[in-house]
């Protein structure tokens, strides 16, 4: 489901290199779990200050930039008024209101989300807030509003952890980055292949670290923002009766059944906040904070959003504005 569980080095991040040593103190400020948090993750590594956030965010920008000019030269991209994009917006909103504890750059950031018409069931974020959904996700898993929440705040969690950069530092202060040394021998794809899965077993322990986290988080986010936390436990149902439960080796996601032993056990911590949200919901107006035109979508579970005022001229596709950072 995540693209960027495992990220490759895209070319454009080759200048990491010529930098690296200016990055090797690790005196940075870890990236600390909000006071706050109901859910307890601990701390990002602070290896990741060998890669630059703006570079690879820069990086990521122009990567997602090209993914969405394919997916509209090809008709693969669902336009602004397709009913399912406009509910992922609706939902999206919501959730980035809540983000900006979890990460001090998230404010900067010009969060963006499309949908791909492609039978792929995935879903990501990239570095800096550059989301894609699949429709093959929602139609052939039958989303529900919150079921949809857990997946967006899930890959938002990834994002905001910045599990991207933090294997990226790790390939580079481990030398994991065999493509490269490949290509320079002349291994051609053979060593390109081997490197890749040498690269993988390096760094499967904090991939699949790295999935419980952004549960976790994802699953904070979504109750503060007034969606179902137990709808965590559905989505995994669901993904475990379209794969058969099957959880591969080399898979960067954990197994179905202990994904959710992990989510049931984190339930009861954000109960508390799914209710407080939706309570204060039914005494507040509800008041539109995006700025792209929404319509009704079609019901697909309990929660319900605002709808957002049309896009002003001249703004990005895909690129919406809401409050982030409300106080935990």
């Amino acid at each position: 489901m995540c693209q960027f569980c495992l990220t490759r080095r895209p070319a454009s991040l080759a200048p990491f290199s010529s930098h690296r040593r200016a990055w090797l103190t690790l005196g940075a400020a870890a990236l600390a779990t909000p006071a706050l948090a109901q859910v307890d993750v601990g701390n990002a590594s602070r290896l990741r200050s060998l890669v630059p956030a703006e570079d690879l965010e820069q990086a990521a920008q122009q990567q997602y930039s090209e993914v969405i000019a394919k997916a509209k030269a090809e008709g693969q991209l669902a336009p602004a008024g397709d009913a399912q994009l406009q509910r992922l917006r609706r939902i999206a909103q919501r959730l980035v209101a809540q983000a900006g504890p979890w990460n001090e750059r998230a404010g900067q950031w010009q969060w963006e989300i499309n949908l791909i018409r492609a039978d792929d069931i995935n879903a990501w974020c990239m570095p800096g807030g550059k989301i894609a959904v699949y429709t093959g996700l929602l139609t052939k898993l039958q989303l529900s509003d919150d079921e949809v929440a857990m997946i967006v705040g899930h890959e938002m969690a990834h994002a905001l952890r910045e599990h991207a950069r933090e294997q990226l530092a790790k390939q580079t202060a481990t030398g994991a980055g065999l493509s490269i040394v490949s290509s320079l021998f002349g291994l051609g794809d053979l060593g390109n292949t081997l490197a890749n899965l040498g690269g993988q077993l390096l760094v499967l322990k904090f991939s699949r670290n790295d999935e419980t986290e952004a549960d976790l988080v994802g699953l904070e986010i979504a109750a503060r923002a007034g969606y179902n936390p137990r709808a965590s436990i559905s989505l995994w149902n669901k993904m475990m009766a379209n794969d058969g439960g099957q959880g591969g080796f080399l898979s960067t996601h954990p197994s179905g059944p202990n994904r959710i032993r992990q989510l049931e056990a984190n339930l009861g911590k954000v109960q508390g906040l799914y209710e407080k949200s939706r309570v204060a919901q039914t005494r507040l107006p509800q008041r539109a904070v995006g700025t792209h035109q929404s319509t009704t979508a079609p019901a697909a579970g309990p929660s319900t959003s605002p709808s957002a005022p049309p896009a002003r001229s001249g703004e990005q596709p895909g690129a919406f504005q809401t409050p982030v950072g409300r106080p935990l």
